[in-house]
């Protein structure tokens, strides 16, 4: 890196737009979605698709909603012919969808496209060149004349050939790319040039694609360019202004959105954002942020991970764990205070058909797109006592006693902690039970019997063999329940070193047969040190004096 002053790089200038309007806008109704993910995703591949992944993809595509969707370059490679062919010839394309052909602006690979549409029931014949400053010098050695003459001359070639297509619904769309750092009335002027060749009118209107191929400037630049070009272009009621943002700068999403808020009526972009270099607008992104402020993307996004699936299986990229809404993680707390603070959220949720969704930490409910509950709170070493009580009421049943949550938190993120890693409910139920359930040392229970007072039928008398210190012995006890009466039994053993202080039983599964979690605390009286124990019984006597077992296990051995 250069030292200050940096000398290589400089300010992107700003538009002269003083009035702009597009930032007291908000976006109210979905765009024209167009997939370039056969297109521009697939050329970013180390290994690009082949035809039975493509017709995969394109068909998840449909399924989704996309009308419109650009299928390859046809021109350009025998495969990219090959597949739109199958689409026309298999009868793939739905009358509702067009497929869009990119193609630039030169004569043979013009006529070779249109070979490819024929037959298709609607196409949008895309073309393009490059008009930036940048391009203009270095690439082509060409004046602003010559590049505008390129352009006009594709399109007129454009224009004749498609008046000779019959059964075909043409769209045209022009490009003129790297928008972003073409001067915006230049821009203008190429695409007035290409619009007086095409003709569009406002019942048959055309496309104006206005890439930012590379991100050059930040997005509310990149909205003054759409505004100022909105405002500007000529027959604007002719044309439908499509906003192509890449990711150079991480702010695809952002220039995109700003873009639709300064006029754009039109979105080309790919599916978790793949494409050349940092990659093209994530669409998946775009479309539930919309959903997220109350606007339907028009696609249907309600299963994200089967979309995810197709996605990686046909293209062999993976969706990072932190992508926005596709991520293995984005659903995830780790962090304790956010746990507590989803639980306390979900637990709060106001269930009315229509109530507005308000969960910490969740902009939209995961189970909208296609997720779970049971993913979104993972435990680690930094997890509190919220998550563990989450995982082990929505995934197990067991609804901990809210004072019971710091001290199973302690005990699972002491484990995480020495193994290393998260642990999976799996893991935490093994803990769970490990801790509590499975607690038969110093004292466990072999059998009991009980029975009511001759004179006083509250009255309890409690006969257990029980096994203490590793030797059988029996123990006799009274009181008003079963398990103040097995107390006393410990207390007349001379093993009672603690008060019983909480007690609360809830069923685990419906039926005669049904399961019981019990949950006692204990204060040890030596030093005021509070003990939990439980037990899973369907004899809710049995189950008390368990847990009451648990406890004292517990207690005796910290």
């Amino acid at each position: 890196m250069q030292n200050s002053p940096i000398t290589k790089y400089r300010h992107f200038p700003q538009v002269n737009l003083p009035d702009r309007q597009w930032p007291n806008k908000r976006i109210e109704t979905a765009p024209i979605w167009c997939s370039v993910d056969l297109r521009d995703g697939n050329q970013a591949l180390a290994i690009p698709m082949g035809l039975e992944e493509k017709t995969e993809f394109f068909q998840m595509l449909v399924k989704m909603g996309f009308k419109q969707i650009e299928v390859g370059f046809p021109s350009a490679s025998d495969t990219e012919f090959a597949f739109c062919r199958k689409l026309i010839e298999e009868n793939l394309i739905p009358d509702d969808v067009s497929i869009q052909v990119l193609v630039q602006c030169r004569e043979h690979l013009i006529r070779r496209t249109f070979e490819a549409i024929d037959g298709a029931p609607n196409a949008i014949v895309h073309f393009y060149n490059s008009t930036n400053p940048l391009q203009r010098r270095v690439t082509f050695g060409m004046s602003k004349e010559e590049i505008k003459e390129i352009a006009r001359s594709g399109a007129k070639l454009v224009k004749e050939l498609g008046n000779q297509v019959t059964g075909t619904n043409l769209i045209y769309q022009y490009s003129p790319e790297s928008f972003s750092d073409t001067e915006v009335d230049y821009a203008i002027e190429v695409c007035e040039a290409v619009m007086a060749e095409i003709q569009p009118t406002p019942e048959n209107k055309m496309i104006l694609n206005l890439p930012n191929t590379v991100e050059v400037c930040s997005p509310n630049i990149h909205a003054d360019q759409i505004e100022y070009f909105c405002r500007n272009i000529k027959d604007r009621s002719s044309v439908l202004i499509s906003l192509h943002t890449h990711n150079d700068r991480g702010t695809g999403v952002a220039a995109t959105e700003f873009g639709l808020m300064a006029g754009a009526d039109r979105v080309e972009g790919t599916l978790f954002g793949n494409g050349e270099r940092t990659g093209n607008l994530d669409i998946v992104c775009v479309a539930l942020n919309m959903y997220s402020q109350g606007v339907h993307p028009k696609l249907d996004l309600s299963d994200i991970p089967e979309i995810r699936s197709v996605y990686e299986r046909c293209t062999r990229m993976r969706v990072p764990e932190r992508q926005p809404y596709g991520g293995d993680l984005v659903f995830t707390a780790f962090s304790g205070s956010h746990q507590d603070a989803i639980k306390k959220g979900m637990d709060k949720m106001d269930t009315t058909p229509g109530a507005i969704w308000q969960v910490p930490y969740l902009p939209i409910d995961p189970e909208d797109i296609g997720c779970n509950y049971e993913a979104i709170i993972r435990i680690n070493s930094q997890s509190g006592k919220g998550g563990v009580a989450y995982v082990m009421e929505h995934t197990y049943g067991f609804c901990l006693p809210k004072p019971m949550h710091p001290e199973f938190g302690l005990v699972t993120t002491a484990r995480a902690d020495e193994l290393g890693d998260e642990l999976s409910p799996e893991q935490i139920k093994e803990v769970f039970y490990k801790e509590y359930i499975f607690r038969n040392a110093p004292l466990n229970i072999n059998s009991y019997k009980v029975k009511t007072g001759e004179d006083d039928h509250r009255h309890i008398h409690i006969k257990a063999k029980v096994v203490y210190k590793e030797k059988e012995t029996v123990i006799k006890g009274s009181g008003n329940g079963p398990i103040n009466a097995f107390v006393d039994a410990i207390k007349n053993a001379g093993w009672k070193e603690f008060r019983l202080l909480d007690y609360s039983q809830h069923s685990l599964s419906t039926g005669s047969a049904a399961e019981a979690a019990t949950y006692i605390q204990v204060e040890r009286i030596s030093d005021h040190k509070k003990f939990w124990g439980v037990s899973i019984e369907s004899n809710i006597e049995l189950a008390g004096i368990k847990a009451l077992i648990s406890a004292f296990n517990r207690a005796a051995k910290s």
